[in-house]
């Protein structure tokens, strides 16, 4: 009886077939785009693709950059476990979309960048870029790490194929197409990745639906089984999920990903305009919906499935994140090679995130660290040295993945990771971009402040967990479960045994406040805490007395969108919106002669020329 058996089978020689040759064809594609472009050997053109990309496959390469394993896998365990709530993120993405788009894309293009934080360095010192470049680092690699162990771990437990063989496996793979085809690979293959994932999900929909008699009966079953219940307006910051917690806690941690994270940026900066490059984040944004609405979708069939036998309470999986591809291998076996799909899907998700992060962390190194400290290095010594960070952090991802063996639950953690690190460093742009008072003193203590703070509720919540309460995690049955060796049932839920556990452990005072915060305002914690204390530190340093700053490392009336103008203003907007047009237009004549404040384009005397003729159309209405 479906739903109720133990033990699956393991994957078969289709699947073997079907998996090693689409991971192969995803090498193939690197491969491919290294001998097209063998003559064009220069760091942008590794870096940045020559900046040359159009906007449709950035943005499948941005959704698919950050849609890894865990989310292929974590995303419809949340929907089993705590219902639709996850959905209200396409709220979160929509208001991330408008930030970056509008916001930073156009400071980026305006500096020609390579490094996202080469900025903080203009604004700042060159400490503050040191110490954010060393932050991402740091951080992608634990993320990375984490996307290179969760799914291996599921599918290993699931499968059979062998954990630490695959984690280098897949290591191997990214560092080969990485390392001889650079950014431009990564985005084609992450094009290719993007539809085998979305593939694997409508398989798994497509299958529960013609199982349980149409998608009618699994909306029915997960109404009843309470699943539906997305909108939750319970303003408790405690509230793992919530409308507030995830529209507002959610926008500002997606923001802090999409807006700074190099991993990101360094993709939509790859354009060869600026309007392509807001388009690209748009495009993305619609992206994102329909893979966390497929996800969605498949928690719901899997709980349709198993609403009577959770195979988790029954022992039949040992966590979370095994439950999709236990899923998969139940409902796909009779298909051969439909599994394989599935594990190729999620590892299309794992392959696309490890080189997305080697591929930034090798440009973040190679224009931090290494063009400062030796500026004489020629182009075709870059170009070895870019190959030779790409093994360097190939390698160091793979073992970072041991680390991650020791995090809980995948998905919580890896959104928490991003909140703590990022929140800060967002908040540093934000007090750069929006508050010419602030100085570099007043910038590195908020940013340490900030990463102080999230840091000790973000260790604390993994020390001590929230109690079921507060994560709402939803009552599952074992009652229809058919025992292996006797004709008897079993009705435990799984909230019970976690209440069990978690009460054995004595908790201090902090562990039922602070530290059960929702994961998502990590993020706001740290950008107000590094905000407001930036702030009152410039404030006493005489920051409002500084040398007056290079007015193209702001954000002006002409980068932000006009929501509030009068008709009278006009022939102020088609002046901005013509000056911004031939702007683009010198960029994608000639994108290969911009290299950042030395460009033309973007001169001193050509940036102050355009900020007086702002003021002067502004002043006279």
């Amino acid at each position: 009886m479906l739903g109720s058996r133990g033990q699956v089978v393991t994957f078969s020689v289709w699947d073997y077939v079907v998996f090693a040759g689409l991971i192969l064809f995803a090498a193939g594609i690197g491969l491919f785009q290294a001998i097209r472009g063998r003559k064009e050997t220069s760091s942008d053109e590794f870096l940045l693709g020559g900046r040359q990309m159009n906007a449709v496959p950035v943005a499948l390469s941005l959704t698919a950059s950050f849609m890894s394993g865990i989310t292929v896998i974590g995303t419809p365990a949340e929907a089993y476990m705590y219902g639709t709530a996850f959905w209200i993120f396409v709220f979160s993405y929509a208001i991330m979309s408008i930030i970056s788009a509008e916001i930073f894309v156009p400071l980026f293009y305006r500096l020609s960048i390579t490094s996202t934080y080469e900025y903080l360095e203009m604004r700042f010192n060159k400490l503050l870029r040191v110490i954010g470049t060393s932050m991402y680092i740091a951080q992608t690699a634990l993320y990375t790490g984490m996307v290179i162990y969760a799914p291996a771990l599921a599918l290993n437990q699931i499968t059979g194929l062998d954990l630490w063989g695959v984690l280098v496996a897949t290591g191997a793979v990214c560092i080969i197409y990485c390392t001889l085809g650079g950014l431009k690979a990564v985005i084609w293959t992450d094009v290719f990745q993007m539809i085998i994932m979305l593939s694997g999900f409508v398989a798994i929909i497509a299958r529960g639906a013609v199982l349980q008699g149409g998608l009618g009966k699994i909306w029915n079953d997960s109404y009843h089984g309470g699943r539906l219940e997305t909108f939750s307006f319970d303003p408790d910051p405690l509230r793992r999920h919530s409308f507030w917690t995830i529209v507002v806690g959610g926008s500002l941690m997606w923001a802090s990903i999409y807006s700074i994270n190099q991993s990101q940026v360094q993709r939509y900066i790859s354009c060869k305009t600026m309007t392509q490059a807001k388009l690209s984040l748009y495009l993305n944004m619609v992206g994102l919906w329909v893979t966390v609405s497929l996800a969605m979708l498949s928690g719901l069939t899997m709980y349709s499935i198993y609403k009577d036998c959770d195979p988790l309470t029954n022992k039949n999986v040992g966590a979370s994140d095994q439950l999709l591809p236990y899923l998969v291998m139940d409902i796909l076996a009779d298909f051969p090679g439909l599994p394989g799909l599935f594990v190729a899907a999620a590892y299309s998700g794992t392959l696309s995130t490890v080189s997305s992060s080697i591929n930034a962390l090798v440009a973040v190194t190679v224009e931090d660290f290494m063009k400062p400290a030796w500026p004489w290095l020629t182009e075709r010594q870059l170009s070895w040295i870019n190959m030779g960070m790409s093994v360097f952090y190939g390698a160091v991802c793979i073992g970072m993945a041991g680390v991650a063996s020791l995090m809980g639950n995948i998905l919580q953690a890896a959104l928490s990771i991003f909140g703590m690190i990022s929140g800060p460093l967002l908040g540093l742009y934000m007090l750069g971009i929006f508050f010419r008072c602030v100085n570099s003193t007043g910038g590195l203590v908020g940013l340490i402040s900030g990463l102080t703070i999230t840091l000790w509720v973000g260790i604390g919540a993994q020390v001590y967990p929230p109690l079921p309460e507060k994560t709402l995690r939803l009552p599952l049955s074992v009652e229809g479960c058919v025992a292996l060796d006797m004709n008897e049932t079993t009705t435990i839920t799984p909230f019970s045994t976690i209440l069990q556990t978690t009460t054995l452990r004595p908790r201090p005072v902090l562990a039922d406040n602070w530290y059960s915060l929702s994961y998502l305002y990590f993020c706001p914690v740290g950008i107000i805490v590094t905000m407001v204390t930036g702030l009152i530190v410039s404030a006493i340093s005489g920051g409002c007395k500084q040398e007056k700053a290079r007015p193209e490392l702001f954000i002006g009336t002409s980068d932000l969108i006009c929501l509030g103008c009068r008709s009278s203003d006009s022939e102020v907007r088609a002046f901005i919106t013509s000056a911004t047009e031939k702007v683009s237009d010198i960029i994608e004549k000639d994108p290969k002669n911009i290299q950042g404040l030395e460009s033309p384009v973007f001169s001193d005397n050509e940036i102050a020329l355009r900020g007086k003729e702002y003021k002067e159309k502004i002043t006279k209405f």
